[in-house]
């Protein structure tokens, strides 16, 4: 592993370290030398990181690192060969699928490209994982559909369908979607691609907004190194399938390693 430059060694360190226990708290999620591959191409090579309850840190990385392998990982929907993954302190890797769906209850996911279902109304589109999960009535349902539209500013597309809507309002439909359960933990797959500038700080403010009021635990996937900035507690490097470092914005955009550096500015491609 690529020793992290002073400015963020320390928090590198703390997050690889492998306890979960940094000044007495219990990491959100926890990888502890976590290997993926396919095709016998190793994507994580051992990979460490703790996440702290409530913050919202940004994995970082170029085309083709693992990141979005990563959050499948967090929610179960892929499994690795070998290490563990800790959410709120319990191993999800050996958990048989009708555990982990109970798990996954308590995470949201907004994947990339929104992935909503055409052939379904915005509004059945947000009940799916309450008709899906939960045994609320139909009023329960439409008052809590209603709640989460309202929640990323979309309090009139109910009976819309998702082939009308812009990218930008497709993406706030598809964290509704995500946080209709509601989650302890939300996982963003690439939220800005696609977008225009405006649709871009739309979502970088729904991210912020929803860390606040719903005291989730947030991890964004992403290349865009402005978005991650804004967005973000802490930032992860992913590099050769492990984590090369993580600091602060401020440390990031302040440090040395030339890592780091390469790929603010665009020539690291993992």
């Amino acid at each position: 592993m690529r020793t992290p430059s002073d400015v963020v060694a320390a928090a590198g360190a703390r997050a690889g370290s492998g306890s979960g226990a940094e000044d007495g708290y219990r990491a959100a999620i926890e990888l502890r030398g976590v290997v993926k591959s396919f095709d016998g191409h190793a994507v994580l090579r051992g990979l460490d990181l703790a996440i702290r309850p409530g913050e919202s840190l940004t994995i970082m990385g170029g085309s083709g690192t693992g990141k979005s392998v990563l959050l499948r990982l967090i929610i179960g929907l892929l499994k690795p060969e070998a290490g563990q993954i800790l959410l709120e302190g319990q191993d999800i890797v050996p958990l048989p699928e009708r555990e982990l769906l109970r798990v996954r209850r308590k995470v949201g996911l907004v994947f990339q490209g929104s992935a909503l279902f055409d052939s379904l109304s915005v509004g059945e589109n947000v009940a799916y994982a309450l008709r899906e999960h939960t045994e609320r009535d139909e009023a329960a349902i439409r008052a809590r559909v209603r709640e989460v539209l309202d929640l990323v500013g979309l309090n009139a597309v109910e009976q819309m369908d998702p082939a009308g809507l812009s990218g930008g309002m497709r993406k706030r439909v598809a964290v509704a979607r995500a946080i209709a359960l509601p989650p302890r933990i939300l996982l963003y797959d690439e939220p800005t691609t696609g977008l225009d500038p405006s649709n871009v700080e739309k979502v970088i403010e729904l991210i912020l907004d929803l860390k606040g009021k719903l005291g989730v635990t947030s991890v964004v996937v992403t290349h865009d190194m402005a978005s991650a900035l804004k967005v973000s507690d802490r930032l992860a490097l992913l590099h050769e399938g492990r984590i090369a470092a993580v600091g602060t914005p401020e440390e990031v955009q302040a440090t040395h390693d030339s890592l780091i550096r390469d790929f603010m500015i665009g020539r690291v491609e993992g």
